[in-house]
């Protein structure tokens, strides 16, 4: 097949979208101009039309495509030059390139040569799992993005409404219906192509891939469009759990530190009357996109069973007074650091049901613990937590030992519960006389119930 061949069979592909979408109740080709006009990016334009589902998978369905297609099918799109398909390096006015996308990051703009826009994003989030290690069974996408794209959406949606307001497909609110989010909308682009290359399903979030969206420029000038709230009431509970307002000492400084929480919030509270006097309609063209931070996180991890300490001189946890350690080491750290190393964590907690003094022993069948790993790269299989165990068991610093070390669920906190209640403790005592004990006296001593309070009086 020709590369001409292969070019026509794409463009009636996409052609045969476009009239698949314009037919199912879409409104009039015009207004889907004029959002391109005004610095709407094409993914935009369908999403807020209700349509992003019919062309996400098309990656083909440019603006200059779309707008070929507005040419042969409405007069309105016809002649001379069109601001909609501006030379101008504009991202889009709504979701500031997120969804073409475009992002810059800490070296700049990242360019897409030879390579898919969503391609490219996965393999940025490829080369971050990879570049830490992760072993990976599932994943699930977090997104998060700054105030202003929903500020931006909302502006666009009221612009359309100032224009377009009186005509029937308006009335029937096919464009001011709740349609996909941005958010939704990437997720939509992104996970498929996620899940091709990373070789897992979507669904779990004990594994989390964070795409956190800021645009500061952007978010400084909205934060001071935004009312300084002195005299708006604001229902937050404060700890007593009534209603308090916005203290007056309140300056347009305390706004600009406001998190993007509060700010959709804020917007949320504005009437659509008073947003219009606020905020240019439509938004200004947006000339540089969102920066982009790629992270990831695993939930923790718990690897559990018990402890015994066979030392005097080491405590549970690690304990230092005035930079002075106390003791010569602690169930904390014997046990921890194996574990953290094996799972290749960032931390880890050392919880135990219940604790023993510094300089008492744990033995018997020993004391329930968990070790609680967080960010693990790597989740340890049966014949690791063996190899754990056997390493701190075999120490020649016979300080601590562990039995029945095994990963474990959450439900081991029920189990951590129930030894922590367990209020009934036996300690043994090694006790001098000064001559022997007879028959009598051992049954005299037998019979003390409560040993830390019993007096008795061996003479008698």
């Amino acid at each position: 097949m020709t590369a001409t061949t292969a070019a026509a069979e794409v463009d009636a592909e996409v052609r045969g979208i476009l009239e698949r979408v314009a037919a199912d109740s879409f409104p009039p080709l015009h207004a889907v101009h004029h959002l391109l006009s005004v610095g709407v990016c094409v993914p935009c334009t369908f999403r807020m039309f209700g349509a992003f589902s019919h062309v996400c998978s098309c990656t083909s369905l440019t603006a200059s495509v779309l707008h070929s297609f507005l040419e042969d099918h409405d007069d309105s799109a016809k002649g001379g030059p069109c601001s909609c398909l501006s030379t101008d390096e504009a991202c889009c006015s709504v979701c500031f390139g997120v969804l073409l996308p475009t992002c810059h990051q800490d070296d700049g703009v990242v360019s897409f040569n030879g390579i898919s826009p969503i391609d490219r994003i996965t393999s940025m989030v490829f080369q971050a799992v990879q570049r830490e290690s992760y072993q990976l069974d599932e994943f699930f996408l977090e997104i998060s993005l700054p105030a202003v794209v929903a500020a931006n959406e909302r502006a666009i949606r009221l612009h359309m409404k100032e224009k377009y307001g009186n005509e029937n497909w308006f009335k029937d609110k096919i464009f001011s219906q709740q349609t996909m989010s941005v958010k939704e909308a990437l997720r939509l682009l992104l996970v498929p192509s996620l899940e091709k290359k990373l070789d897992v399903k979507h669904g779990n979030n004990s594994f989390r891939i964070r795409l956190t969206y800021t645009h500061d420029d952007a978010s400084r000038k909205l934060k001071s469009l935004l009312p300084n709230d002195r005299n708006r009431k604001r229902k937050t509970e404060s700890r007593e759990g009534t209603d308090t307002r916005r203290n007056s000492t309140y300056e347009d400084n305390q706004i600009l530190s406001e998190t993007d929480s509060f700010i959709h919030k804020t917007l949320e509270c504005i009437q659509d009357q008073e947003f219009c006097s606020l905020f240019q309609l439509p938004p200004e063209k947006v000339f540089k996109p969102c920066h982009l931070v790629i992270s990831c996180l695993r939930s923790p991890i718990y690897i559990g069973g018990r402890y015994l300490k066979l030392s005097r001189n080491v405590s549970q946890s690690c304990w230092i007074i005035d930079d002075e350690r106390m003791g010569e080491a602690s169930v904390e750290e014997i046990i921890g650091e194996d574990v953290r190393t094996i799972c290749r964590g960032d931390g880890c907690k050392f919880h135990a049901a219940g604790r023993e003094d510094i300089d008492v022993r744990m033995l018997g069948s020993g004391r329930p613990f968990l070790i609680e790993v967080l960010n693990a790269r790597s989740i340890p299989s049966a014949i690791e937590v063996e190899q754990i165990a056997e390493k701190i068991n075999s120490s020649e610093k016979k300080y601590v030992r562990v039995r029945n070390l095994k990963l474990v669920d959450r439900e081991i906190w029920s189990m951590m519960r129930e030894g922590e209640a367990e209020k009934q403790k036996q300690y043994a005592a090694l006790i001098w006389t000064s001559r022997s004990l007879t028959d009598v006296d051992l049954q005299k001593i037998s019979g003390v119930n409560d040993m830390a309070s019993g007096h008795f009086d061996l003479s008698k």
